[in-house]
């Protein structure tokens, strides 16, 4: 059996426990610990659970021994012991970091918070996987850019896509922060057209021909995209689902089953005893998707918490180079997370 990739993850939060987990439902990868500044029911729900907590900072490290946590050490002594670091810090924060780890010989992926710059490569699993491949750090995008790249490269790859045009209704904070961020009774649009998820796709796949406007809604489940997109030539809608089902973490839903908003498809992946209720794949709406000559109309939503995490897995492997092909990578990551292709009708095989 081939070595297990050592991993840790720095920023136990809402990405960083959701890669936690799924690297240890990995059979080739171990999680060495996780890392944080906090001291409250996060860092004591990780050792709950039996996973190694440090202190991402001489500070942290005295705070949290004062609330009675146990801690297995600092940052600098979880890095002498792994291979690759998660960085699921809040954004720019991650970029203080990227020294460290070269310091210590770590290869590093960041989050979409962060700059393309930082890294000189963003990544998708399944449009740019070859790219990574052993380099020493990665930033995997933001969770619209993922969906953007998902399901654009779609149509792109069987010469279907000529533009896009994307509107994103946006939620407006993650659940656990709605106490006191976000907003209510109201919805905020972005301030510049283009907003950043078209370009950011563009650090993935730079000939897209894409432009995104967004707006920040008064709701805290999932995002929700529209899009009208010119194809090259005339199509029926079954070459567009077709195309679809051709990338991974595509999957479908339909009114017609009772998915009817955001809110349908997070009771779903609960139903489906996803772990909190994540939700991995685009929700494409199969029935209302709509196809005209040369245009297509569509919408999906993207589970903001989730979305990227088997990306942030392949990512692993890929700076690992543990995995040379990305298809194999994506197999074995959705095969653990139990990723799938339509959630509804695939139950009836189940």
């Amino acid at each position: 059996m081939d070595t297990k990739i050592k991993v840790a993850v720095n920023g136990y939060g809402v990405i960083g426990k959701r890669v936690a987990d799924a690297v240890r439902a990995q059979h080739d990868m171990a999680l060495i610990g996780v890392s944080d500044i906090t001291a409250d029911y996060r860092v004591a729900a990780a050792a709950a659970r039996d996973i190694p907590v440090f202190a991402s900072t001489s500070e942290a490290h005295q705070e949290m021994r004062a609330s009675g946590y146990a801690v297995a050490g600092e940052l600098p002594d979880l890095l002498d012991q792994v291979d690759v670091i998660v960085d699921s810090t809040p954004a720019k924060v991650g970029a203080r970091n990227l020294d460290l780890y070269r310091t210590h010989g770590v290869k590093s992926v960041f989050q979409g918070g962060e700059k393309h710059d930082l890294t000189g490569h963003s990544f998708v699993a399944h449009a740019n996987y070859s790219s990574a491949r052993g380099r020493d750090s990665t930033r995997v995008v933001s969770c619209n850019t993922t969906a953007t790249v998902r399901t654009l490269t779609a149509l792109k790859n069987v010469g279907l896509l000529s533009k896009a045009r994307g509107v994103l209704i946006r939620r407006a904070t993650d659940p656990w922060e709605s106490d006191h961020s976000g907003i209510m009774n109201t919805i905020v649009p972005e301030g510049r057209i283009p907003s950043h998820q078209g370009p950011d796709a563009q650090t993935v796949v730079p000939d897209l021909d894409v432009v995104t406007m967004a707006a920040k809604g008064a709701h805290t489940q999932n995002h929700l995209h529209y899009w009208t997109i010119e194809l090259t030539r005339p199509v029926e809608k079954a070459e567009v689902l077709e195309a679809f089902r051709t990338v991974p973490r595509i999957a479908f839903v339909r009114r017609s089953d009772g998915i009817v908003a955001v809110n349908s498809t997070a009771e779903l992946m609960q139903d489906l005893g996803r772990p909190r209720g994540d939700m991995y794949e685009v929700a494409v709406w199969e029935d209302i998707l709509t196809v005209d000559g040369t245009e297509l109309f569509c919408t999906y939503t993207v589970d903001n918490q989730a979305i990227v995490t088997p990306e942030n897995i392949d990512a692993i492997r890929a700076l690992a180079g543990s995995v040379e092909d990305g298809e194999e990578s994506i197999h074995r990551t959705d095969t653990a997370l139990g990723v799938r292709r339509d959630f509804v009708k695939s139950l009836a095989h189940d």
